[in-house]
């Protein structure tokens, strides 16, 4: 899931790092030709759940009706992303695994909405026939079948494309713990600084969640790209709630055309992020005026990725004043480059927090709060007045989720969240959208159930604890790996930026543990409407009423749009799974499972794939010829050593076993495909080098690509925060045409905000409505179109 609208934010504001890809046409492609972006990239590495889930459910054609389908609408969707890239010495292809317990909360959220969505769309003829998009999760068939059929597709390419001819493939698939971008993330941190490791490797990443930019960033790998799906010409059509309205397979342009001849990926713009000039962005706009010290700027890019986290992440909910639509990251930006002399340096070192400056960064934050909320109210009651009560809100459950900022109900004569204020000349005036008093004691009772002082004081504490740990975790997280299989924020809210206090005594610790099995995963994740995708011992601890865990698994559940708009920005409150109860009550059935079920339970290595004429052949054929013998050979625990002067400058080990290196024929479950007869690839387990921090720095001997970014490229002027703006003004002059003709009462109003910014708005008797009507509809075309004649001449208009 990412940063929600943050590509969307970085693309608008530091424009020259992102690129669009230029694609070769089909016809006669040769992937072994040079890259028509001019980039020779030496490594690719595919999220490819971000491929799956496209594939499985597209959002304008008609869905698969077999996992067949979908197999071969991801082997077409690989084949397209390696047709832009070209990579010349590494192909990584990563599934999710089992993942943390910090990110399971966010996957059962999404879900149990997805069931959600499905059981409420039931009566939809064309919806009915999808299938469940929940199975792609590790330990389901359908994942066990995906890696068998990606490992038939990377043989197949090996063996007849001659742009992959000399290059390995990893394929870390759902039996591998961990998500896969930090699968990714892993094996980049793992090889640098090693022998023989290039500094200048040209990376690219492909994923559609926009914290791969962040992991990018992390890194501190100077060549690095980010390849994703081009949002602004990908236009999506939402409903009321969000969701994306498809045509119907009848309307489709070809009516003959099967799911299976359709090439998702060929109907997509691709755009590149270039890291390296998103660095040089970052240079300008993190430069401190007056610093102390000489900035390093790969300390301020550290800093970047960690205030980033504020915003929105995978593992915490973002700090309520703070929304990227809405400038959270100006603000941060704008706060940490004026607070950096007086906090007394960066925030963070590598992974390690200062707590005492974080603190002083999130009270100045949170001293612009009260200000934020207010502009939010005051937002909402103008598009009330432009466009009729409540008409931007889609129903009351918005404003609902906006009360805790605006307190109790004022009389019916004054719109809800102003305040009245007695001028010199006896009249009244209203400021639009005040927050009042004791709006914070407000949102705790109301979100988090609390009602004592003494209770709501234990709840902030406990709740800026646990986030605070979510921060430790995170960094960890991002700079050295999992510190922690088992933790995870117990809130579905985060506390205010000003409610971050005496973090300076908190002593944060964690402890390893291990991950869930994927069978434990899936309880812990599926709603019971998935229980299909589990063995059925496991799948009755769902779904029997007398179970002891069924209230893991509601039926339905409450949604908290929390001022957001669409069903899919709700806040799901889910009963948060005790993992004890869980894990005693699978143990409980684990006897039953069979031997197919017992492997999509458990854990296996990275496999690695090249051709027979790559340079690492040879010695892993003549060590395969020495062990063949050997009975450590069943247990995959013979192992050597790969030399990056053969590997193309990558460490680690190759481990072999009875069923590895070189089989003669490939056998294809998939429908339609052939079997590889004469097959000349070489597979063997893979396991990166031994574990060392991760140094984020420039590798040595990094040449840095020559600077790209003008003067004029750079925004000069000091930028007003959104929350500093003139809402009403700043629409009224810009050049976005009003939706709909205002007239009448709305009209009304609409003027007096038009010239008196924060006056009370004219009341309009009953009597009198259609006169005024027709006359203010009137006077207001009028003036509205003598306006853009002057300004058609050059004149001001009024």
């Amino acid at each position: 899931m990412g940063i929600p609208a943050f590509y969307r934010w970085l693309a608008e504001r530091y424009p020259l790092s992102v690129v669009d890809v230029i694609q070769d046409p089909p016809i006669a492609l040769d992937t072994s030709a040079p890259n028509p972006n001019a980039i020779e990239f030496d490594n690719l590495y595919l999220d490819m759940n971000g491929i799956i889930h496209p594939c499985f459910h597209p959002e304008d054609q008609p869905p698969p009706s077999s996992y067949d389908q979908v197999f071969k609408a991801v082997f077409k969707y690989v084949d397209h992303i390696f047709s832009l890239i070209r990579p010349r010495k590494l192909l990584f292809m990563a599934m999710d695994g089992v993942a943390p317990r910090a990110k399971m909360n966010q996957q059962r959220v999404r879900r149990f909405k997805s069931a959600k969505e499905a059981a409420d769309a039931a009566g939809d003829a064309e919806k009915s026939k999808e299938m469940d998009s929940n199975v792609i999760t590790p330990g389901t068939e359908f994942m066990a079948s995906m890696s068998a059929a990606l490992q038939y597709y990377i043989r197949l390419r090996l063996n007849t494309d001659p742009g992959w001819r000399g290059i390995k493939v990893i394929l870390s698939d759902s039996n591998v713990p961990g998500e896969g971008e930090h699968k990714i993330a892993s094996y980049i941190r793992a090889q640098r600084n090693f022998p023989g490791f290039d500094p200048n490797t040209r990376h690219c990443l492909y994923g559609l969640d926009a914290d791969l930019i962040m992991l990018a960033l992390a890194t501190h790998e100077i060549h690095f790209s980010v390849l994703r799906e081009d949002v602004r010409a990908k236009k999506k059509m939402r409903d009321r709630d969000g969701n994306v309205k498809r045509p119907a397979v009848e309307n489709s342009k070809n009516k003959e055309a099967k799911p299976e001849d359709f090439d998702y990926a060929k109907t997509l713009r691709f755009q590149f992020i270039h890291i390296w000039i998103l660095r040089e962005y970052l240079e300008y706009e993190l430069r401190i005026p007056e610093a102390p010290i000489k900035t390093d700027l790969e300390r301020l890019i550290d800093d970047f990725v960690f205030m980033c986290l504020f915003v929105g992440n995978d593992f915490l909910p973002h700090i309520p004043s703070l929304e990227i639509t809405e400038g959270a990251v100006d603000l941060l930006i704008n706060v940490y480059r004026k607070e950096f002399k007086r906090m007394g340096g960066y925030l963070i070192n590598s992974f390690e927090v200062d707590f005492e400056r974080v603190e002083h960064f999130l009270q100045v934050v949170g001293s612009h709060e009260t200000c934020i909320f207010r502009r939010r109210l005051q937002v909402k009651w103008e598009k009330d007045i432009l466009f009729g009560k409540d008409a931007c809100a889609g129903d009351n459950a918005l404003a609902d989720g906006m009360n805790w900022m605006r307190g109790p109900e004022k009389p019916e004569s004054v719109p809800k969240g102003t305040e009245q204020k007695k001028l010199s000349n006896g009249q009244t005036e209203e400021k639009v959208g005040t927050v009042e008093e004791g709006w914070k004691e407000r949102y705790y009772p109301e979100k988090c159930d609390v009602n004592t002082p003494n209770d709501l004081a234990k709840l902030k504490y406990h709740m800026v604890q646990k986030y605070v740990e979510g921060i430790c975790w995170f960094m960890h997280y991002y700079y050295q790996g999992v510190c922690s299989w088992q933790w995870f924020y117990p809130y579905h809210y985060a506390p205010f930026a000003s409610d971050f206090l005496n973090l300076k005594s908190l002593d944060i610790k964690f402890s390893l543990g291990k991950p869930f099995k994927p069978f434990d995963q899936l309880m812990a994740v599926l709603p019971a409407a998935s229980a299909h995708a589990l063995p059925l011992s496991y799948m009755e601890l769902m779904t029997d009423p007398s179970s002891s865990i069924i209230d893991f698994y509601p039926q339905d559940f409450a949604l908290d749009l929390n001022g957001k708009r669409f069903g899919w920005q709700a806040v799901c409150k889910l009963p948060f799974v005790e993992e004890s109860r869980l894990l005693q009550e699978i143990e409980s059935v684990e006897h039953t499972l069979l031997d197919d079920e017992r492997k999509r339970n458990g854990f296996s290595p990275d496999m690695l794939f090249f051709h027979l004429s790559h340079c690492m052949s040879p010695r892993i054929i003549s060590f395969y010829e020495k062990k063949k013998e050997n009975r450590k050979l069943t247990m995959v625990k013979l192992k050597q050593k790969i030399k990056p002067k053969l590997s193309g400058g990558m460490n680690g080990f190759a481990y072999i076993s009875d069923k590895t290196v070189q089989l003669s024929e490939i056998y294809s479950s998939i429908d339609g495909m052939e079997t590889i007869i004469d097959n000349r690839t070489i597979f063997v387990y893979y396991k990166g080098p031994p574990a060392h921090p991760h140094i984020p720095r420039l590798p040595e001997g990094a040449t840095l690509p020559k600077k790209l970014i003008s003067k004029k490229d750079l925004i000069q002027a000091p930028r007003l925060l959104w929350h500093e703006k003139t809402a009403v003004l700043g629409r009224l002059h810009s050049h976005r045409p009003i939706p709909k003709p205002v007239a009448g009462n709305h009209l009304a109003k609409f003027q007096s905000t038009h010239h008196n910014y924060g006056s009370k708005p004219q009341q309009v008797g009953e009597k009198n409505r259609k006169q005024n009507q027709n006359l203010g509809k009137r006077k207001w075309v009028e003036e509205h179109n003598n306006n853009r004649a002057k300004r058609g001449k050059g004149e001001k208009a009024e």
